[in-house]
């Protein structure tokens, strides 16, 4: 059997509290406890689970924003938090995200063009008329023409911006695409356009993905594998048709029975 390009092997994160006067509370919040999963080549692993249960910790523990307490992350084979040089470089180049609110990691005062560009910049990848092409390529790819290039992020909306932000992200040509809530900001049926576009440039580009998500519909539609997460625990894991049809955790079933009109897949997809 092929090994996983991602892989937990026990990680646990613990952050300390701060004191709250007149209250005893435990020193530190264990954010993750002990998770084990495994991402297969060219798959999307969907998480969910409430606020708080570790989802966001566990990308940024992937993308070596937040230390592991415990135990290790493996990509390709390779621990990600013993890599150093150019092959830190490289595993950067590799595993690209996209984040809920798209603002919150533009630089308001760049044009897009520069925004895009800054990526291939940092890897110094092509010449300036390369990276132009290139820059144009994404855009096309997400559905933007380059009229935009000359725009600040505020002046696009919210899908607009989602858009660069998938276009920036894919610019690398990475192996791996995280994504955080990205599409809890939107409404409904800019929603159905980001997440469709998603799918599209997963399977046209061959990328792994971990998809984070409170938002079940959505979690339905794009993984083929699913973990819930609880108080930081892995609670149940297994492809999505079996955790939707016949749930075995008693969280599980308490979530799936939160929704009474959980989406389908056909019904999440947009008209047109």
């Amino acid at each position: 059997m092929d090994l996983p390009l991602i892989e937990f092997d026990s990680v646990s994160k613990s952050f300390e509290r701060r004191p709250v006067p007149f209250r005893r509370v435990e020193a530190q919040a264990l954010a993750l406890n002990c998770v084990s999963l495994r991402v297969p080549r060219g798959r999307t692993l969907g998480v969910i689970g409430e606020s708080g249960s570790g989802k966001s910790t566990l990308l940024r523990i992937l993308l070596r924003l937040t230390r592991p307490t415990a135990g290790r992350v493996l990509f390709d084979g390779q621990d990600v938090w013993g890599l150093r040089g150019r092959d830190l470089l490289a595993f950067r180049r590799r595993l690209q995200a996209i984040f809920q609110d798209p603002m919150s990691s533009f630089n308001p005062r760049q044009r897009i063009g520069a925004i895009l560009s800054a990526p291939l910049e940092v890897h110094r990848i092509g010449s300036r008329a390369q990276r132009t092409d290139m820059i144009v390529d994404g855009l096309q790819r997400v559905g933007l023409g380059p009229e935009i290039l000359a725009r600040h992020p505020h002046q696009l909306s919210g899908g607009q911006r989602q858009r660069v932000a998938i276009a920036r992200a894919i610019i690398l040509r990475p192996a791996v695409l995280l994504a955080d809530e990205p599409t809890s900001a939107l409404d409904v049926s800019v929603q159905a356009q980001v997440l469709n576009l998603f799918k599209k440039t997963r399977v046209g580009l061959g990328l792994t993905c971990i998809f984070v998500s409170h938002n079940l519909g959505v979690i339905r539609y794009v993984s083929d594998e699913i973990v819930v997460l609880r108080r930081g625990k892995v609670v149940e894991s297994g492809s999505a048709e079996a955790v939707f049809s016949s749930p075995q955790h008693d969280y599980t079933q308490a979530l799936l029975a939160a929704i009474p009109n959980l989406p389908s897949v056909q019904q999440c997809a947009p008209i047109g």
